[in-house]
């Protein structure tokens, strides 16, 4: 995802003060240990979630409080799509260990 340049504090911020029924809908989903990382040179935002193996997070786009907390995040602060849905570019995996 693409942050706006000088909008890292009031992202964070939105972030500290995240809904309650946005992180149980994410649990719901079979998502855990979810992280999201700043790169201040590009404005990058790297997201990494730990998923259940039955997990739901493809259809999360389709709940009403996921397409609210994006709504309240579409404001300039980062990248949209026209759909209102975030502009994420997917990435492909070089390297893991357990």
């Amino acid at each position: 995802m693409k942050l706006t340049p000088g909008q890292v504090e009031e992202y964070q911020r939105r972030h500290d003060e995240i809904w309650p029924e946005l992180s149980e809908e994410l649990r719901r989903a079979g998502i855990s240990d979810y992280s999201i990382f700043y790169d201040e040179e590009t404005s990058s935002l790297f997201a990494v979630q730990k998923l259940t193996d039955e997990n739901r997070a493809d259809d999360l786009p389709n709940k009403a409080v996921v397409r609210k907390w994006w709504d309240y995040m579409n404001d300039g602060i980062m990248a949209y799509n026209p759909d209102g849905t975030p502009v994420a570019t997917p990435l492909r995996e070089v390297f893991h260990m357990d």
